[in-house]
This record gives C-alpha cells, sequence and structure tokens, in this order.
C-alpha cells in the first residue's frame, strides 16, 4: 500500500507540473511581486502629495492682535516690551509648528528633496537670532556694565545650534527650549513686582537692531543681484587711504550666483523679510514713543511696506532668472529692488535715531 501511495503522489505531482498549476508556495510568491510595486507606487504618491502640501509658507501675523490674544489668556499687562516679545515668540514657534513642521533637518523624504521651504526657514531663523543677541547684549541691559538677562542667555544660545542638526540633540528640541527660555523672560518682565527683567525702549537700542538688520539686508540684496552675472568695482578699502586688507584682491570683480542657488537665495529672503516686517511691526508699538520723538515713525512704516512687498504671490512654479532687461522676468532682481529699498529706509532711520 505504501508503495502505491508514493506512486499516486508522484503522478500527481508531474500532472499538475505538465497542467501548468502552481503550488501555493508559489502563488504566495506571485502575490508578493505584484504587491512590491503597488506599494511602492503608493509611498511615491503620498510623498508627492505631502512635497506639494508642506511646500508652502506660512501666512503674515498680526504681532499685536496675538499679544493682546496671549496677555489675556496669561493674564498679563501689556507693558514695554511685551509686544516685540510676543513676536520674537511668536515667529520661532510658527517656524516650528508651520505645514510640515521643521524641514531643514529632515532626512527622509519628501523633507529631505525639498529646498525651497529649508531656505525659507533659514532666512527666518537668521532674523530670530539676530533680535534675540540684540536683547542680550543691549535691549535688556541698562548700560555696557549691566548683566546680561539669565533666560536671554539661554534663549540666545539655543537658537545658535546648527539649523541642521536631527540627532542628539535635534534643532527642534533646542529652538523649543529657546522658546520657552523666552516665555520665562517674558513672565518676569509683566511681573510688576519682580525688576530683574526689563526692556529698554531707547532710541540706540533700536539703531543696533536696526544695524544688524541692515547689514542682513544688504548681504542679501547683492546675492540676490548677482543672479545675473555682474563685473563689480573693489570698494573694500574705500575711504581710507591707510586701510589694509589680509589677502590682496582685484579691482574689477566678477560676482555670478551659481544657477542651482538662486531659488535658495531668493527663498531665503523671503523668509528673512517675512520675519523682520512682524518684528518691526511689533517694534513699531513698543518703541512708538522713541520714533515719534525723532518724528522717524514714518521712516520705520516705510521699511514694513518694503518687506511686506516681498511678500507677494509668486505664481511661477518656478524662479525666473531671465536678463535685466530681458523677454523673461527675473525674480530674484525683483526681490532686490524690495531688499535693497528696505536696506536704504533703514540706514535712514539709523541716522533719525542718532541725532540728538
Amino acid at each position: 500500500m505504501k508503495i502505491l501511495d508514493s506512486f499516486f503522489d508522484a503522478y500527481d505531482s508531474a500532472r499538475k507540473r505538465l497542467s501548468g498549476k502552481s503550488s501555493p508556495s508559489d502563488e504566495s510568491k506571485g502575490w508578493i511581486a505584484k504587491a512590491i510595486p503597488t506599494a511602492l507606487m503608493l509611498y511615491l504618491v503620498i510623498v508627492l502629495v505631502l512635497g506639494f502640501l508642506w511646500d508652502s509658507e506660512p501666512n503674515s501675523i498680526d504681532p499685536v492682535k496675538h499679544a493682546t490674544e496671549l496677555s489675556g489668556l496669561r493674564g498679563e499687562d501689556m507693558i514695554t516690551g511685551y509686544i516685540t516679545t510676543t513676536a520674537l515668540i511668536t515667529t520661532a514657534e510658527t517656524l516650528l509648528n508651520k505645514r510640515g513642521g521643521y524641514l531643514s533637518n529632515d532626512k527622509l523624504p519628501p523633507g529631505v528633496f525639498m529646498d525651497n521651504i529649508p531656505n525659507w526657514e533659514f532666512g527666518v531663523l537668521t532674523q530670530i537670532r539676530d533680535l534675540t543677541l540684540a536683547l542680550r547684549n543691549d535691549i535688556t541691559r541698562s548700560q555696557s556694565q549691566s548683566v546680561e538677562d539669565k533666560d536671554i542667555i539661554e534663549a540666545d544660545n539655543k537658537f545658535r545650534i546648527d539649523s541642521e542638526s536631527w540627532l542628539l540633540p535635534s534643532a527642534e528640541s533646542q529652538y523649543r527650549k529657546g522658546i520657552n527660555s523666552l516665555y520665562k523672560y517674558l513672565g518676569r518682565l509683566a511681573d510688576k513686582d519682580a525688576q530683574n527683567a526689563q526692556f529698554y525702549a531707547r532710541a540706540d537700542n533700536l539703531a543696533v537692531w536696526l544695524e544688524l538688520a541692515s547689514k542682513r539686508l544688504g548681504s542679501l540684496s547683492q546675492r540676490l543681484s548677482a543672479s545675473v552675472g555682474q563685473v563689480r568695482i573693489n570698494t573694500d578699502l574705500a575711504g581710507d587711504t591707510a586701510a589694509h586688507q589680509s589677502t590682496p584682491t582685484a579691482a574689477m570683480l566678477e560676482v555670478k550666483t551659481p544657477w542651482l542657488e538662486i531659488d535658495n537665495i531668493f527663498y531665503e529672503a523671503r523668509g528673512s523679510a517675512w520675519a523682520l516686517s512682524h518684528l518691526f511691526k511689533a517694534a513699531e508699538s513698543d518703541f512708538q514713543d522713541v520714533l515719534r520723538k525723532k518724528n522717524a515713525l514714518v521712516s520705520l512704516q516705510q521699511i514694513i511696506r518694503e518687506l511686506d512687498a516681498t511678500q507677494d504671490t509668486l505664481w511661477s512654479p518656478f524662479i525666473l532668472n531671465g536678463g535685466g532687461f530681458g523677454m523673461f522676468a527675473n525674480h530674484s532682481l525683483v526681490m532686490a529692488n524690495y531688499i535693497s529699498r528696505a536696506n536704504a529706509a533703514a540706514i535712514d532711520l539709523q541716522q533719525l535715531l542718532k541725532q540728538g
């Protein structure tokens, strides 16, 4: 009987092979082979959709309205410096909590393939760092010999971490700690019984912050203008016959932004202008008395107006790089125009604030 059973088993196996029928294991392998391409295609679609959704800049923020709402929630008075500090906090929180979150240090798709929004984030981060530095060195101190504010020191240190750090520690974790330190400073600032936190809304303090902002705007303007090749006269030592520099440079310099970096600089400038506009709108309230005394309120409003113009809707899906007077637009040159005008207004405002 065992011999017959073996014979019939061999016969059935041979018949199945000849008839082209698969075994259960073959069928499972075929199902897996079909499922893998489908899963990869589904993953690709999800990545593309997320990349499209995340590739958007946040809306504008009303710093005065937001500070009013925050003071109501926390039960605090909107004393001098409250609006500017709140605007700084809100700007940093928007950097982390916008659609898609913080993308500059992403190591997985779609964030790792995106560059427009990460460059926008770096522009925003630059303005956050500059204002925090101005708070640490000048605005929270009555004079050069006074003690730095402990929470502002902590915030400044946390915001200085590499923007692309993703592990031990991640940039987001450090930035959130910096935001928490700003909240602590804000609470002490609004506490009338605590006199160890101050915000000195003086003309010289505003001038120091404006000088930092002006240097950033000037650099961005030059980098944006270099989207088309330019030959520039070297003015590094102009105005001082005794001046020297470390390494000699040519009298004529040819400057041109690499093609792949044009959109990066454009979005960095756009992010920087977005953040600076909100922070200056807040400063317009906190420094209002100083600005009115100097008859300089309209000068700050002019800076804000030029910065807001950089936030107009970009209708083209690409950053175009046409010639200066060519048939096609050059978005970098348009951005450079607004940035340069804002910088010129910032320089004029500095001069007004320094006058007696």
